[in-house]
């Protein structure tokens, strides 16, 4: 039985990570690709970490044999990971679940190349088209994931970061002929059904024939910029499933596909979102946990918006301790009021659980213990944001949240 013991860089503190175990994460996909057997220990880590922290892999094929043949789209091994971002306003706790994702790619010696996708905003009709502050927003995104990911080196290698714009790659007349190519026999209907990916419904477009190109240019991304790895919420699924169709209509390499959890609202009442409908939203900052929170507004917002049954096993409280607390530290801190009980410690979700349920833990202990994880992993970001504090007014004169 192998072991992976996964090492995060972080400006503040050095730790290590919840020790995995690989065989039972690599087991689920061994039968179906049995040249995951042919690995060494350190290719089995390295695949491990990778997949290990998603909800969804999708294509493992492609990620196993750049592993293995020390290859990738490139053509010269660097495995080069993308996900991409429409600049739309301040960062949410989505961000973080991300950035953890994308750690662990660095850690890996991935490339992670984060698009901030201008003209797909402007598409998207966010600030109302205006693209001037469309790319302010992009340029605070880059302040912002480089805090969250603890300032990486920057470069083409393998384990940097690498930040590129749409407005760049729409210079080629390469890229545009993909995209008609990406968009050849894709139906109107079939491209409706994407339509999600830009949070709106398949009726929703009919009137602006630029959203209909959407799916094509976000598929055309992935392949003109040369991914091994497309990374994202699973409400990205249906975008990079059109990707994946697209290349197999043209022989064209299909990424690998990993999807992240996407954290339900503050205020979902257990129900665990299937349609999306409960997603948190920065659009209700009572119901959204936003990376520029201070402490107190963190245990404000937990406290009182955030459900928690002690009876029911689904709550936004359990799936943030599962998805960015237990991920980053491999612990839950309970600190209740002296008069009302004594600090603990838990480091597995179900214990965790089982003792809110059971009344050993509080449930607004709870609350403010995840919120006191929380805020520990967003302390980098409020520092580098206090030192440059007109990085953040040039996103607050935009927004109201």
């Amino acid at each position: 039985m192998l072991l992976l013991k996964v090492e995060l860089r972080n400006s503040m503190t050095c730790f290590e990570v919840v020790i995995m175990n690989v065989d039972s994460i690599l087991a689920p996909f061994e039968e179906r690709y049995q040249r995951i057997n042919e690995l060494d220990d350190n290719q089995r880590n390295r695949l491990a970490s990778i997949i290990g922290g998603v909800e969804e892999t999708v294509g493992i094929e492609h990620l196993v044999d750049c592993i293995a043949d020390n290859t990738s789209v490139g053509g010269d091994g660097v495995i080069r990971c993308y996900v991409g971002f429409e600049p739309s306003g301040k960062a949410h706790i989505g961000w973080k679940v991300i950035s953890l994702q994308l750690k662990r790619m660095l850690d890996a010696d991935v490339n992670v190349l984060i698009f901030l996708a201008d003209w797909h905003a402007w598409i998207n009709d966010k600030f109302d088209g205006k693209m001037e502050d469309i790319q302010t927003t992009a340029r605070y995104m880059e302040d912002t994931f480089r805090a969250l990911l603890g300032n990486p080196p920057e470069g083409d290698g393998p384990g940097q970061l690498r930040f590129f714009w749409a407005s760049k790659l729409m210079d080629s007349g390469d890229y545009w002929a993909r995209v008609l190519r990406c968009s050849k026999g894709a139906t109107l209907a079939m491209v409706r059904k994407t339509f999600t990916i830009m949070g709106r419904d398949e009726a929703s477009s009919d009137h602006d024939l630029s959203k209909f190109y959407y799916p094509a240019m976000q598929a055309s991304d992935i392949f003109e910029l040369d991914i091994d790895i497309a990374i994202g919420g699973m409400d990205q699924r249906k975008a990079h499933m059109f990707m994946r169709d697209v290349a197999s209509k043209w022989g064209w390499k299909k990424a690998t596909c990993l999807h992240t959890p996407i954290i339900s609202s503050l205020k979902s009442s257990g129900a665990r979102m299937e349609s999306f409908d409960h997603k948190m939203s920065k659009s209700d900052p009572s119901g959204a946990i936003l990376i520029h929170d201070t402490e107190k507004q963190l245990r404000k917002k937990m406290q009182k918006h955030a459900y928690l049954n002690p009876e029911d096993d689904l709550s936004p409280v359990y799936e943030l301790a599962e998805h960015v607390v237990l991920p980053e530290w491999g612990e839950i801190n309970v600190n209740p009021n002296p008069k009302f009980g004594n600090p603990s410690k838990w480091t597995d979700l179900q214990s965790f659980k089982d003792a809110v349920k059971s009344g050993e833990i509080h449930p607004l202990d709870a609350k403010l213990g995840v919120a006191d994880g929380i805020y520990r992993g967003l302390t980098d970001v409020a520092k580098f944001f206090e030192e440059n504090p007109e990085k953040l007014e040039s996103v607050n004169l935009l927004v109201k949240n």
